[in-house]
């Protein structure tokens, strides 16, 4: 049995590593993209970013002056009993890391009627899954505004085919991906519903940095979308270069046979998410 007050401890402790600490994967990738990058404004911005990276791990003090919106991904165990409030142990999570770690909040209590602040980060935004075996695995992505800004979905037609859903996600990332803090992590997802296929955009940005998907044919896309992001030139910090993306990740889903629906979820250069296993 796993309580609701062990779930906010773990969103608790991730919060705060996610808002100092930048994931050891995307800290290889920027290494990486340093060598491969041929301008040497864009390798100058990519060694910032990563004296950035160290002051704030090493001071415990945010990446980014945006500190996001939270967004908890709750995977259970199908053996696991979870008892009591979940959503409000997380929020009372949330406004106590964002008020001991010195975070910013950012979220308006409504999008439309009243957009002042609700002064604690919260309501926390969170997807419950289940996977085998016990326990309830936490992992807690914490989302700017700007990289968020510049996502978008589109319900293509199934004749669009692979083509058309490469030609949506690049001029997305052509239209926007110079505002979102380059260089991107981009989530694609295809599949599912209207209102699901954001999220399987977002799932895909929490896949490690350097993995291969295990379908050769999605790893083939993700391949040639990096590529022609890349060919894009938008660069480190927007201001030109060869590293747009230091990844694509695409996650797939069955679909209405008449329906063919994509979404892009881009990541910036501060990839802030953390997992935590609670037993």
């Amino acid at each position: 049995m796993v309580a609701a007050e062990a779930i906010g401890s773990a969103v608790y402790d991730a919060i705060v590593l996610a808002a100092t600490t930048l994931r050891p994967d995307a800290l290889k990738a920027m290494r990486t993209a340093i060598e491969r990058e041929r301008s040497p404004r864009g390798r100058a911005i990519l060694v910032q970013l990563l004296e950035n990276a160290t002051i704030a791990a090493d001071d415990r003090v945010p990446l980014c002056q945006d500190t996001g919106s939270v967004w908890v991904l709750l995977e259970v165990g199908e053996h696991e009993c979870v008892c009591g409030d979940v959503p409000a142990a997380v929020d009372r999570a949330v406004a106590a890391a964002y008020a001991d770690a010195l975070l910013r909040t950012s979220i308006a209590r409504d999008a439309l009627v009243d957009r002042s602040n609700t002064g604690d980060n919260t309501p926390a935004f969170i997807d419950v899954t289940f996977r085998p075996g016990s326990g309830v695995t936490v992992t807690v992505m914490l989302k700017g505004g700007g990289s968020d800004n510049a996502s978008a979905v589109r319900m293509l037609a199934p004749g669009d085919g692979e083509a058309g859903v490469i030609r949506f996600v690049v001029e997305t990332v052509a239209r926007t991906g110079a505002s979102a803090c380059p260089p991107l992590l981009i989530g694609v997802g295809v599949g599912a519903t209207f209102d699901k296929v954001g999220g399987l955009a977002k799932k895909a940005l929490l896949r490690k940095i350097g993995s291969r998907h295990p379908d050769s044919g999605v790893a083939a896309l993700e391949r040639r979308l990096s590529a022609e992001i890349d060919a894009l030139g938008i660069g480190p910090g927007g201001l030109g270069g060869t590293v747009t993306a230091l990844a694509v990740h695409v996650l797939t889903a069955p679909c209405h046979i008449a329906s063919l629906p994509v979404a892009v979820n881009v990541g910036c250069s501060a990839v802030r998410s953390a997992s935590v296993e609670v037993v």
